[in-house]
């Protein structure tokens, strides 16, 4: 799943498409013929209220409906030490908003913002 970055057509059969991860970051190049089809995912940007993060790293967070949703687990990176840093500082977690993105089934933590 990679955000396109770069497509140079070479002559009339082939493609140069540079592209970088959208969880991980990490840059992707590849050439294909240009007569082929690329799968394209649908991206989708979402935002949930902070209940609780439980010991295995899982987010416990309220959707707009009211439900719970605990099948996202916290990452080790920057984002997440930041957001377990911020929840143990302030236990009131209906002021930490999460955001997440979700493509092709897998969804993770992008941001989060305190109000």
């Amino acid at each position: 799943m990679c955000i396109l970055l770069n497509l140079e057509k070479h002559g009339s059969a082939k493609a140069h498409i540079v592209g970088v991860d959208t969880f991980t970051g990490k840059k992707h190049e590849t050439f294909g013929p240009t007569g082929s089809n690329i799968l394209a995912p649908f991206i989708v940007k979402k935002e949930y209220q902070l209940l609780d993060i439980n010991d295995d790293g899982y987010l416990s967070l309220m959707t707009d409906d009211g439900d719970e949703k605990c099948d996202i687990k916290l990452k080790e990176d920057e984002i997440g030490l930041k957001l377990k840093k911020v929840f143990e500082n302030d236990k009131d977690s209906s002021s930490i908003m999460v955001q997440t993105i979700c493509a092709m089934d897998v969804e993770q933590v992008v941001d989060i913002k305190v109000n």
